[in-house]
């Protein structure tokens, strides 16, 4: 058994005295986990950093090995992620959402393709909190509990003042249309709903809500694993670069 694709390499482990086992996110096998020989050398452990983008030859005796990949590099992210705190916690929360949810060997090409546009924003702080939350409601749409911020849930689509969020639904609500329920909803952050650019405190705000959706909807549907602790910093590190904590 053998397959050649794309990846963005999501987590490396030492194995044994040379090799390792690296998981990667790959456009047509999804996430995907394989033996590197010699993956701890001097050639080939530079190569082999979270969010590096691989060309992947993977072969195995049965598809439901192990197996074993041979990785050539085609484009590597650490200088981008290392050029400052906010980067490298953004691309470390990138990768371990995603080993937190994605199972293994099940495409998912339209978020793979959304990875890879993120990341290769890596560096560029200007532009990264905005698109790292929007790339959080792709996740959460590409898993099954995406929100629907099209319409308000009550009074549908001739409401025009949508201003909260149904934190058991996901679907939008108008100010009109929430009356004494306000305290009970979500605000709808602007930013949710809009690509341009965006305050910090309203980005925070997006932050929160996309932060209740994968703690309380996507997590229990994973066996109420916790959520990984990278994505917690890189909101707390924003909010202090920001200046909101």
């Amino acid at each position: 058994m053998d397959w050649r694709d794309q990846g963005i390499l999501l987590s490396t482990r030492a194995h044994g005295e040379s090799a390792a086992i690296i998981e990667v996110f790959t456009p047509d096998h999804g996430r995907h986990a394989g033996i590197v020989r010699g993956g701890t050398s001097r050639r080939l452990a530079p190569v082999l950093q979270p969010g590096a983008q691989l060309d992947l030859a993977w072969r195995a005796r049965l598809e439901a090995h192990l197996g074993s990949f041979t990785p050539e590099l085609i484009r590597s992210r650490a200088a981008a992620s290392m050029s400052d705190r906010l980067s490298l916690a953004g691309l470390n929360a990138v990768t371990a959402l995603l080993l937190f949810a994605l199972p293994e060997r099940e495409a998912h090409p339209a978020l793979y393709a959304r990875t890879e546009t993120l990341l290769d924003l890596l560096g560029q702080v200007e532009l990264w909190p905005l698109a790292y939350l929007h790339w959080e409601l792709a996740l959460l749409e590409e898993m099954g509990f995406g929100l629907d911020l099209r319409a308000c849930a009550v009074l549908g689509a001739q409401a025009n003042d949508l201003a909260f969020i149904s934190p058991r639904t996901g679907r939008a609500v108008s100010a009109k249309a929430a009356g004494e329920w306000a305290d009970r909803l979500l605000p709808l952050p602007p930013c949710l709903v809009g690509q341009g650019p965006a305050p910090d405190d309203e980005i925070a705000r997006g932050f929160a809500v996309t932060g209740h959706f994968l703690q309380s909807h996507l997590a229990p549907a994973l066996g109420d694993k916790p959520l990984p602790a990278a994505r917690a910093r890189f909101v707390e590190r924003f909010a202090r670069r920001v200046g909101l904590s």
